[in-house]
């Protein structure tokens, strides 16, 4: 069977929408994520068979006319379309165009939207033939080899169409043994040109991949958890991991740094330190990044670093400890300060994160954000709007208390496609809230102590001046801006 996996375009007049992020967007550092969920699904198509092709129409630059032109000359039986909540109206349309020109294609949505509202999404428009609820990793499978006969109704995971009614059937349950799964960098290395992927504080090229999914915190704000990977932690043993570091140095030599995109990689600290023994162990080299939680130790740190970590990524959130607990963050300022101060000793970059607009947020809460982040001088620091996204606690916080300022799930973005402020606070506006976040951006990178420092790095690592200089020029013109 011929199955394509369509990253489709949206707004590629203005930049590169990165659809795969935890809050999809054209960023304003230029980063764009890999279309990792859909090329699990696509690998694991082909390991069952299949012939399938990769369009990551947003990477590509495609447009419109010209992602159809390649999807008719394919001429797939089967196609699935990765979403967002931004951009899901667009998505819809774009599959309902492929369905126009080939009536007998199946059409299939997958992403964190569909899977928090299926009903609601296959609704938008009745071309739509089906979506994937959750992991779509097995489910795609089962729906390939059962589309020609059409027996839907015993496959996990999926909402479909049947005579004019919506049928949703049961929740598939996660996959517990991810040793399974084959690597989602064969993907990357067959379908794709990884030099147009870019993540801002990584080195160039890079690549993304997944060793475990779920979390083991329960924030009232992250996407995925709440709804595609669920709650529990499953994680791939440090052998496995090992093996896929050792696959992309030897298959993919252009590779400069491989990002660990996990949710949260330290949920278990003794894993991570095994993860790094077997590394250092089979001298394998390579800089790595990973997403981290405030409670890593600092002899956790300092494997990682020996490992060839060079950078962790952190949500802070908040430096009020109220609004800490509100999103049950289970963190505190103290444990934040903490953090930095062993990052700095480890000698590991920090890419810190402040949200604005949670609960009990206030005028005072978000100057107290500015002051801590200025205060701990890490390498790069993120200031951005509460995206409360259907499916997560703090989206139906935000309906039961009145506080969505949106008219439709096209509000999630500005009209070039950065992020934008979806919930008013009790003493803010939501344009408020997105002004003080450039202004908190403002203050932070074009400060004299930190331009220094920046220069500073540059004279000591010279691999830092490759990414530096390469977000630098797109975001410079944000910051500078008005």
């Amino acid at each position: 069977m011929k199955i394509l996996c369509l990253n489709p375009p949206f707004k590629t007049e203005h930049g590169r929408y990165s659809r795969s992020s935890r809050s999809p967007a054209i960023t304003k550092s230029g980063t764009l994520y890999y279309p990792i969920w859909l090329c699990y699904a696509a690998i694991g198509l082909e390991d069952a068979g299949h012939e399938v092709k990769i369009i990551d129409a947003c990477a590509y630059e495609y447009g419109l006319i010209e992602t159809l032109e390649i999807v008719i000359d394919f001429q797939p039986d089967l196609v699935i379309i990765d979403t967002s909540t931004a951009s899901i109206y667009n998505d819809v349309m774009v599959g309902a165009s492929i369905k126009e020109r080939l009536t007998d294609c199946y059409i299939a949505l997958m992403g964190t939207h569909p899977s928090a509202l299926p009903e609601e999404t296959l609704l938008l428009n009745t071309t739509i033939d089906a979506v994937i609820v959750g992991e779509a990793d097995r489910t795609v499978v089962e729906l390939a080899e059962k589309l020609y006969d059409k027996s839907f109704k015993d496959i996990e995971g999926l909402a479909y169409r049947e005579n004019g009614q919506i049928v949703i059937n049961k929740r598939r349950e996660a996959i517990t043994d991810l040793d399974l799964l084959p690597f989602v960098s064969k993907a990357y290395h067959k379908h794709l040109d990884i030099n147009k992927y870019f993540f801002a504080a990584s080195d160039y090229p890079e690549v993304q991949i997944i060793t475990a999914r779920g979390c083991v915190a329960r924030c009232t704000f992250c996407v995925y958890p709440q709804t595609i990977h669920g709650t529990g932690y499953r994680m791939r043993s440090s052998i496995n991991v090992a093996d896929e570091f050792e696959w992309i140095v030897t298959n993919m030599p252009q590779v400069r740094q491989i990002g660990i995109e996990d949710d949260t990689f330290t949920g278990d600290q003794r894993r991570v330190i095994d993860i790094c023994n077997e590394i250092i162990r089979r001298k394998i080299k390579i800089k790595w990044y990973c997403n981290v939680r405030v409670n890593l130790s600092l002899e956790t740190m300092e494997w990682m670093k020996r490992a060839g970590c060079v950078l962790i990524t952190v949500g802070y959130e908040s430096a009020d400890d109220e609004v800490l607990r509100n999103i049950n963050k289970k963190i505190t300022r103290d444990m934040i300060i903490e953090f930095s101060k062993n990052a700095k000793e480890s000698g590991l970059l920090v890419h810190g994160c402040f949200m604005a607009g949670n609960r009990g947020e206030s005028r005072e809460t978000l100057e107290k954000n500015l002051d801590l982040a200025l205060r701990l001088n890490d390498d790069t620091m993120q200031f951005f709007p509460l995206m409360a996204y259907p499916g997560t606690k703090d989206y139906q916080w935000a309906l039961d208390e009145g506080l969505l300022t949106i008219s439709s799930y096209s509000d999630y973005l500005t009209q070039d496609g950065n992020h934008n402020s979806v919930l008013k606070m009790p003493d803010m506006s939501s344009d408020e809230i997105r002004q003080w976040c450039n202004y908190a951006r403002k203050r932070y990178y074009l400060r004299f102590n930190y331009m220094m420092y920046k220069l500073i790095q540059q004279i000591k690592t010279p691999s830092e001046i490759r990414r530096t200089f390469k977000s630098a020029r797109r975001f410079l013109r944000y910051l500078l801006r008005g």
